[in-house]
Parts: structure tokens; sequence; C-alpha cells
């Protein structure tokens, strides 16, 4: 059978509402395929004459490898795929990835999941640099990363991620900007501007870049800003009480500027960056209802008070009538960015990265703040490259960071805690031959402590990994990694203690929490040149100790999660694989699956439904445009106290058309155009699944200049 006929085959059952994941795997196996992707988007620019996937360097490797030298699966976005691919939250950019979702929490909050891990098992960099906001410690607080200025995102795992944390089980995410320049324009002054529109949120967008200098002085200036309002979903969505398909309080308005200078020189560069961002988004699906609750051992009672219905439920609050919550969120960053190469004798490269961050958010109800969230924090990151030693050549390192983080007003489930941690690192390669060898090693320190209760925990763990690619004929290669990693549990999850109305959920904490260790093993293979390219991985991921909020009760959909442990264990397959069928066309078949368990205890919660897609590209001349459907599966293995989640299917588009003024500067005119049937679909990863479904029939039109 060759891939198209079983691409078209499985184009027409694409409609049936489930998708079993062992089809999913025979298809990706027949395919020539086996797990998650190791490249850019595969043959998407691919020269006609020698169709080959372009090995992008990959920043956040610790080596500056290219894609495909990479010993397990990493994703870049870039160029004009990026901008494709692009939407107002970090997770929803990265989504359709395979082996990626994302924790959606209406239209300010969304952060990556990787392999159905989730939190602070996905470590979010900026350069290299760690992200401080609040967004490990609940889904509903953003990311303080902007898509639209970012000029490539990465994400990866396996041994070169662990140089970055042994925290980052399930991988990271690196967003590459130009907020710190690196070199001095050739012409004095380059920049771009793009400018965007969408119909489901009625959502305007702006964002500019400009770097301008002169001898050794470099100056960059970025800004964007973003209007959405409340969006639309799919047919057939009917909330209790009202007559709109709008999901209320799902409205989106960001504003993010940088300024930078830097020096450069012949070895390079020192520069420094000031970043603030101010965004306000609605909370969906906010129940004040479960305000007066509260615990009776392991069960939960929200009985009557004064005021409130036979049911125990205020239903007279704001909310029932679009008076959401709202987040008003301001983060000030001040980075500093440097790089010296040949710094002495035997070393190749110096590298720093340091941040200071001062981070608050309110959330308003009716006008007045209800809880103050803060996070001052600082990082520091050292890193030296050194030159081949007996053959091996590799970066050695640490890392040093102190977050302090508080909570004040009627949700402050978290008492205010103070972390701090401290890491070494090395990383080596060794290539003999057709293979190439890599080792990572790293031991950390945390210590977290209280400051209310004054609990105080300190926990030590040493991570390594050991990978190997074999590139085995022109065009093939294989990837296998084993990491042994460790992860101290974070200070939400030793302390939290007290109702959460925007997950709808009572949290407690656990201060006897030990540190988790997880053994994962990745195999994949990929096929780099040729009309026929492809990239599939398999993996099994053993964790002692997983951390997890265990849902013990259950009343009118509030629910009691008391941080616990237990063996874990999570298996899955992820890939895709392209035919060009003539110069200017070629079709892709993509897909991923992921079982996670508690041994001997059921599933866990909120695992990303099986999802697989076909998708048709074209280019010609200055044209480009792209046809797909993406299937996702009911999920129905679920946790306790958890609902299932029914299958849809989605239509998208993509059209492109690239440009230039008789000046020679280039522009792009784009058009995007996602679930265009319209069906109403639901996230099992979130939270608020049921208040906020995905967003309806939406189309984007852009134009974006550089110069």
């Amino acid at each position: 059978m060759t891939h198209t006929t079983l691409a078209l085959r499985f184009a027409a059952r694409s409609s049936r509402p489930a998708l079993h994941p062992v089809a999913l795997a025979a298809m990706l196996a027949l395919s020539g395929a086996g797990i998650a992707q190791a490249q850019t988007t595969p043959g998407a620019h691919a020269p006609s004459d020698a169709p080959s996937l372009p090995s992008v360097t990959v920043s956040a490797s610790g080596l500056q490898l290219g894609a495909n030298d990479m010993t397990t699966p990493a994703t870049v976005l870039e160029g004009d795929e990026l901008v494709r691919r692009r939407e107002a939250t970090l997770g929803e950019t990265l989504n359709s990835e395979p082996g990626i979702t994302s924790s959606h929490f209406g239209a300010g909050a969304s952060r990556p999941i990787i392999r159905g891990m989730d939190g602070p098992r996905v470590k979010v960099l900026s350069d290299g640099a760690e992200l401080h906001d609040a967004s490990t410690i609940s889904p509903d607080h953003a990311v303080v990363s902007e898509p639209m200025l970012a000029t490539q995102i990465e994400v990866l795992r396996g041994p070169s991620a662990l140089i970055y944390g042994n925290g980052a089980v399930g991988g990271v995410v690196n967003v590459l900007d130009g907020k710190v320049p690196t070199a001095v324009p050739a012409k004095g002054l380059e920049g771009s501007a793009e400018l965007r529109a969408n119909t489901g949120a009625r959502e305007g967008a702006g964002a500019f870049s400009l770097t301008g200098g002169t001898g050794n002085l470099a100056v960059h200036v970025e800004g964007v800003a973003r209007d959405a309002g409340d969006y639309r979903v799919g047919k057939g969505w009917a909330p209790e009480g009202e007559a709109t398909r709008k999901v209320l309080g799902s409205f989106n308005r960001t504003h993010t500027g940088s300024v930078g200078l830097s020096w450069v020189g012949d070895r390079g560069y020192l520069g420094a960056a000031y970043t603030r961002q101010a965004a306000k988004y609605g909370l969906p699906g906010h129940n004040h209802s479960f305000e007066g609750c509260h615990t009776h051992g392991n069960h939960l009672h929200c009985g009557a008070h004064e005021g409130e219905g036979e049911d125990g439920h205020d239903h007279d609050h704001g909310a029932e009538h679009g008076d959401v919550p709202v987040v008003d969120l301001r983060s000030e960053r001040f980075d500093i960015r440097g790089e010296l190469r040949n710094p002495f004798t035997g070393f190749s490269a110096l590298r720093l990265r340091a941040g200071v961050t001062d981070y608050v958010h309110d959330e308003v109800e009716g006008g007045t703040i209800a809880t103050t969230f803060k996070n001052k924090a600082y990082d520091t990151r050292i890193e030296l490259q050194h030159e081949p030693i007996g053959g091996f050549k590799g970066v050695v390192g640490l890392q040093t960071s102190q977050r302090k983080f508080s909570a004040d007003g009627e949700e402050a489930y978290v008492e205010p805690t103070i972390t701090r941690k401290l890491g070494f690192f090395a990383l080596e390669e060794y290539r003999l031959g057709d293979w190439r060898f890599e080792a990572a090693l790293r031991h950390d320190r945390q210590t977290a402590r209280a400051e209310t209760s004054g609990i105080e925990r300190s926990h030590n763990g040493t991570s390594a990994s050991l990978g190997a690619v074999w590139k085995f004929t022109p065009g093939y290669q294989v990837g296998t990694s084993f990491t042994r990693a460790s992860r101290a549990p974070s200070a939400e999850e030793l302390c939290a203690q007290g109702l959460h109305m925007a997950t709808s959920t009572y949290e407690r904490g656990n201060a006897n929490l030990r540190s988790e260790t997880s053994q994962n093993f990745d195999l994949s293979l990929k096929k780099t040149a040729g009309d026929t390219t492809f990239g599939v991985s398999v993996f099994r991921n053993r964790i002692n100790n997983y951390i997890y909020g265990r849902t013990l009760d259950a009343q009118d959909g509030l629910q009691l999660l008391q941080y616990s442990q237990a063996d874990a264990t999570f298996t899955g397959i992820e890939g895709q694989v392209r035919q060009r069928l003539t110069r200017h066309l070629g079709v892709t078949l993509f897909g991923d699956t992921v079982r996670a368990k508690i041994d001997g205890a059921g599933n866990l919660p909120r695992i990303p439904a099986t999802r697989a897609g076909l998708r048709l590209d074209a280019n010609w001349n200055a044209w480009e445009g792209q046809v797909e459907w993406v299937q996702v599966a009911r999920q129905n293995r679920i946790a306790a106290f958890e609902t299932a989640t029914p299958g849809y299917g989605m239509l998208n588009v993509g059209l492109a058309y690239n440009g230039q003024f008789s000046s020679g500067t280039p522009w792009q005119v784009y058009l995007k155009g996602t679930n265009l049937t319209d069906r109403l679909a639901y996230a099992h990863t979130s939270f608020i699944k049921n208040a906020a479904p995905l967003m309806g029939r939406n189309v984007t039109v852009g134009v974006k200049v550089a110069f």
C-alpha cells in the first residue's frame, strides 16, 4: 500500500467520532514512521530538485546542533511556518504539533503540554533563561511570553533538555527573540511590522520590531498590542441561561514592549533589555457557588448559608450575568545576555543569561480586587563550552534562582513561599563515523520555605542521560536515549490549602512529598531526504513517586484534590510522514497518542486524546497554501470523578502570497481559516472544558513587512 493510498483511505474515515490508539500506531508504522518529530515542518519548503528537511540550529541544544543531529525529538517553528501557526498564547501556538497540546483556559491563558505532562514539568525559557510568572501554579495564569515577537520556538526533550533543569521531565520550550541585539545591522537599520485580525473573537493585533546601530552599539525596540473580545464556539453549544454561543469572559487584551541595548565586538556581545507586559483577560467558568465550601476529613461540605438557595449555592452572583472575574496582569523583567567567543585557552565560548522579574496579577471581581498573586524572582545561568578533548566536545555550567511567591485575598490557597534552587550541569558529545553520542549530568538542590507556617523542605537530586544518533545510510537516521531525572516538589504541591474557584477545586498540599524520579526511554526513526520524508518516535516514561492531584471527593462540580504520590507510567507514539506528489504538491499524515496510568490505580486525569490528521500543501511561484483535516478521538480513559470528552474533527486552511516592493523590501499577505465546519469541540486537558469549549469557525487575515 502506498503512503498516498493510506492517507486517502484514512481521510475517508476521518468523520468518525473516535480514533483508537492502536489504529493510529498502525497507520504511522505502515507509513514508514514511528514517533516524535525532530525537525521543522517536513518538506514544506524543500527544494524541488532535491527534497530534504532543513536542519535548523537548535539554540537550546546547548551545543548549537542542527535539528537533525538531536538524539531526541525536537520541534522547531520559524519563518513562515511560525507566522502561520502563531496564536495569542504560547500553548495554542504549539497545540497542533505532534506530541504537544495545551491546557486551554479561555483565550488569555494556555500553557504547552508535552506528552501529557504540564505545569512545572514543562519549563518555558526566553532564549535560554527561565521565565518567572505564575503559570506553573494554576492553568488560569498566563505565560508571559508573546508569540508575535518570537523569531523561533523550540521544543525539546532528553539529554539537552536536562541542562535546563532536572524538573523538566516533560520537556523544554525555548522562545527566541531579538530584544537583546547580538549584531549591528549591516544596513544600519532593520525591522518588521505585522497586522492581523480574526473573526472568531473580533481580534485585532499589531506588532513591530526595530533594530538599529552604529559602530559597536546596537539598539532594539519592539512591541505588541492585542484586543480580542469574547470568542464564539461551534454549533450546538447552549450554556444554561445564555442565548449566545460566546464564552463569556474569554476576552484578552495584551500590551507588550521591550527596549534593549548591546555592545557588539569581534568576539561576542553583552547587552541588556527591559520588558514590560500588561494584560487583562477574563476567567470563564469561574464558579462563585462554591464560596464557603470546606472539608470534613476527606470529604467536601458545601452547606447552605444566609442568602443561598436550598442547594447551598449562591445563584445571584454576577458570573451568571456575564460579570466574570478579570485577571489584571503586570510583568516587568530585566534581562542581561552575553557571549564571549574564545574567552581563554581550551574554551570556545562563555555565555551568560541573567534576569530579574517582578510579576503581579490581581483577580478582580465586580470592580474589586479579590486576590493578588505576586512573584519576585531572579535567575542566573553561566555556560562554558570547551574545545574538543580526546574527541569530546561539551558544555559545563551552573544555574541559580530564587522565587518569592505570595497570594493575598479570597483565593490565597497557597501561603507565601520562598524557593531557592542551585544546579550544576555538564553536556558532552562524541562523534565516531556515522554515530553521534551524547551524555548529560546534572545535580540540583532546592529549598522551599513557607513563610507563614515555617515549614521548610530541602531536596537534592541528580539526573543523567545517554543518547545516540546513527545515520546508517544517507537520508536515514535512528536515535535513542535514556534519561533518569529527579524532580523536587514545587512549593504549591507542598503548601497548597484552600478553595480555588477558577478550576473548581479545593486543593490540599502535602509537606511530606518526596522527590519523584523518572526513567524515560525514547526511540526515533527519521528520513530527511527524498520524495518521502518522515519522523516518528515511541517513548516510555516510568516515574517513581509521581506527584499529582488525586481527587478524593466531588460535590456539584467541585473537586477535592489532595497532592499525592504513586508510581506512574507514560507511553506513547507520535510522528508524521510527508509524500511529495509533484513539484508543487505534497501530502502529510500526522498524529500522536499518549497513555498515562497510575500503577494499579487507573488513569491520570486530563490526558490528551489521540489525534491524527491529513494535510495537503502546495506552492506555486509566490503562492503557498495548505488544507488539513484533524481528527481528535473521544477520550474515555479517564480518572475517578472525571468525565469523558467526545471526539471531533476540524477543517483548517491556509493561504499566503509573498511579494516585494520596488525597493526590494519583502512583504507577505496571509489568510488562515480554522474549524471551518464550525464543530463544537472540547479540550480534555482543560479544567473548564465544558464552560469554555474551543473556538468555532475563525478566519484570520494578516500582513507582514520585513525591511
